[in-house]
């Protein structure tokens, strides 16, 4: 493992460990997108289903495992927690979500790298993965003002999908015959949708001023 790589894991860590400080702690999901959770609980659903057959190492297994109960427990939080789901803005949250599934699937059984169910299910999970934070992207624009842990969330999403570019890069030259273009061009996708948030969260830092994305 690479140090892009490991960049790459420990800020997409850090970006679920600021996302249930929040819930856990402030009692709160005001500004979290309920839908682009749930979209994420489907992405590692359907990418660690060899969690229990295939071992590759403990890190690995502890990762999976990591990712696969924030995104369901966050889920659970903003779905069930008496108090953290009194926070939830609906009436923002409009994104019809479940439109992505089919386009996704639908692009996985047409193209991936090999016709098993795991790799079908796995290709589907990239697909996903990229286009998964658009609802989080929508409601951050209509609600404007977006407070400092949420910010920071979504920072660190999108910095853990640019790091895994430079991972990429950096096997490509240093691993011989190491290219696979379904995850390079879902990651790059992925990222270029941070680009405007990238934008203004950069702008607001810059000038210390709140975190405010255009309507």
């Amino acid at each position: 493992m690479n140090l892009f790589r490991l960049a790459g894991d420990m800020t997409h860590l850090a970006s679920v460990l600021v996302l249930l400080l929040k819930i856990h702690t402030i009692k709160s999901c005001a500004g979290v997108s309920l839908k682009t959770q749930e979209l994420y609980a489907i992405v590692f659903a359907s990418r660690y289903l060899d969690i229990f057959t295939d071992f590759i190492s403990l890190y690995n297994t502890l990762m999976k495992l990591i990712f696969l109960g924030s995104s369901f427990s966050i889920v659970w939080y903003i779905r069930r927690h008496n108090v953290v789901r009194r926070s939830y803005d609906k009436s923002q949250d409009t994104f019809r979500h479940y439109f992505l599934l089919l386009p996704c699937l639908l692009l996985a059984l047409l193209i991936h790298e090999k016709f098993t169910f795991k790799e079908v299910m796995w290709t589907f999970s990239l697909y996903l993965e990229a286009v998964a934070i658009l609802p989080q992207l929508v409601m951050l624009q209509r609600t404007r003002n977006i407070d400092n842990l949420t910010g920071q969330y979504v920072f660190l999403l999108g910095a853990y999908r640019g790091l895994y570019i430079l991972n990429w890069i950096y096997r490509y030259f240093t691993e011989p015959h190491y290219v696979h273009w379904i995850p390079w061009i879902s990651g790059i996708v992925q990222t270029l949708l941070y680009a405007d948030f990238f934008y203004y969260y950069f702008d607001s830092w810059k000038n210390n001023k709140r975190l405010q994305l255009p309507a």
